[in-house]
């Protein structure tokens, strides 16, 4: 809270923060990416996780060249493009050193759960129906995308830096994204909330922002924890993610 409070007085266009946010996550792929190609291994990553960004983040695309075309478009391009890199590195050419018995969180729980949840609550705006639902699934997923990878942690406890870098880039990332709908909401009194639509849409747009924040909170606070106190493998308390 006392971020936002502060972001809302040094950032004085907020749309810059949905920008940032996409920065950030492209900066945790890039370190990914290193990773990948320096030190040749994929241990302690998710493949599970990158399935389901690579999975919203083409829905989103999809949604995006259909609905509204922008900026955004070419990002979230962008970000697709280094996610599929990423996933064909840890399917094919590193596949021996992943984590396959750890990265055992079962999708469905996720996948299906948006999907159902998109064709009950999904935007009332004059879009095709296909097109509303399509949104709003992205929007769900990518809530909870990063639990695969959370889950893998919470397996091996021992998270090596670079991993915790890229799963620390993600939680900066969905903070500024939660902090630029929150501090939207506010700047225009609730009428950006009625401009989305009406009934429950709104209301589960800025609450897929605040929950994949906190998802994240619990392992940014060790990340930072960690690295004040000059540890370069983050060790995770038992309860964490």
């Amino acid at each position: 809270m006392a971020a936002l409070v502060f972001i809302r007085f040094i950032v004085h266009d907020h749309d810059n923060l949905f920008v940032a946010a996409e920065a950030a996550h492209a900066l945790g792929i890039g370190v990914l990416i290193y990773k990948l190609t320096k030190e040749k291994t994929c241990a302690g990553l998710s493949l599970k996780s990158q399935d389901l960004t690579a999975l919203f983040l083409a829905v989103r695309l999809y949604c995006s060249f259909v609905m509204e075309y922008d900026i955004h478009t070419i990002l979230d391009t962008a970000t697709l493009i280094a996610t599929l890199f990423v996933i064909y590195m840890i399917r094919f050419k590193l596949r021996s050193t992943y984590m396959v018995d750890k990265d055992n969180f079962a999708l469905y729980y996720v996948v299906v759960p948006c999907a159902v949840l998109a064709l009950l609550i999904h935007p009332s705006t004059s879009h095709n129906i296909v097109n509303r639902i399509s949104w709003a699934f992205c929007v769900y997923l990518e809530a909870v995308s990063v639990l695969p990878q959370l889950r893998l942690m919470q397996n091996t406890k021992i998270v090596e830096p670079f991993t915790a870098h890229y799963v620390f880039a993600l939680g900066v990332a969905r903070f500024l994204s939660c902090a630029h709908w929150v501090l939207q909401v506010l700047d225009t009194r609730g009428r950006l909330l009625t401009a989305l639509g009406y009934g429950l849409w709104p209301s589960m747009v800025l609450l897929s922002e605040i929950v994949q924040t906190f998802i994240l909170a619990d392992f940014c606070y060790y990340y930072v924890k960690s690295l004040v106190g000059g540890q370069l493998v983050l060790r995770l308390p038992s309860g964490v993610v």
